[in-house]
Parts: structure tokens; C-alpha cells; sequence
């Protein structure tokens, strides 16, 4: 069985190898880029931090406020830390969305649309 050659983007008219080499693309990726992947890091680190601490150290069982321990305030800080990732992340994406108009208004302009 062969495979058609043609896809999708022959059939639109829309040159997506062009807005894939266009500076407003490129700088859009790696705007994404400088944002997922740090935050990604840190998000990674910050999760697995609480099961790495209470099981190799001692250093989050002492108590903090009374009966509660750090384990638990760190425990309870993952859940504040999602969603000002997500927070973020979101204000980011508004960010993001002007670019990918920008990319849009461009393809347009060069009649790659």
C-alpha cells in the first residue's frame, strides 16, 4: 500500500514549512522553551523532594508549629506551589498567544494562508 505524499497542509494552500522558519516562529518556541523547561525542572524537584527528605534524612520531622511537622507544611506547599505553576503558566500562555497571532498576521501577509 503506498502512502500519499500529499497531506494536509498541500491540500489548505498554508506553507507550514515557511512559518516554521519564520523569526516570529522561532522566537515563540523558544520563548515556550525558556518557560516549560525551568519550570518543569523545578517542579520535578520540588515533588520529589518530599519523598527523598522523609526517607533518606531526618530534617523535616521536627515539629513546626506544634504536632505538625515540616513534612507536612512541605507536603502542604506542593499543593500551593501547583497552582501558582498553573497560575503562572496561564499568565504566560496569554503571552503566548500574542506571538502566535503575530505568527498568523504574518502567514497571512505573506500569503502562506
Amino acid at each position: 500500500m503506498a502512502v500519499k505524499k500529499e497531506s494536509f497542509a498541500g491540500q489548505s494552500g498554508i506553507n507550514y514549512e515557511a512559518i516554521a522558519q519564520s523569526a516570529s516562529f522561532r522566537g515563540l518556541v523558544q520563548a515556550k522553551k525558556r518557560f516549560i523547561i525551568p519550570a518543569t525542572i523545578f517542579f520535578f524537584v520540588f515533588y520529589f523532594a518530599l519523598p527523598v527528605l522523609t526517607s533518606y534524612s531526618k530534617a523535616l520531622n521536627a515539629p513546626a508549629a506544634g504536632p505538625v511537622s515540616w513534612a507536612w507544611l512541605f507536603a502542604f506547599a506542593q499543593f500551593v506551589m501547583t497552582w501558582a505553576l498553573c497560575i503562572l503558566y496561564s499568565k504566560r500562555a496569554a503571552q503566548f498567544d500574542k506571538i502566535v497571532e503575530q505568527v498568523k498576521q504574518e502567514a497571512q501577509e505573506g500569503g502562506n494562508v
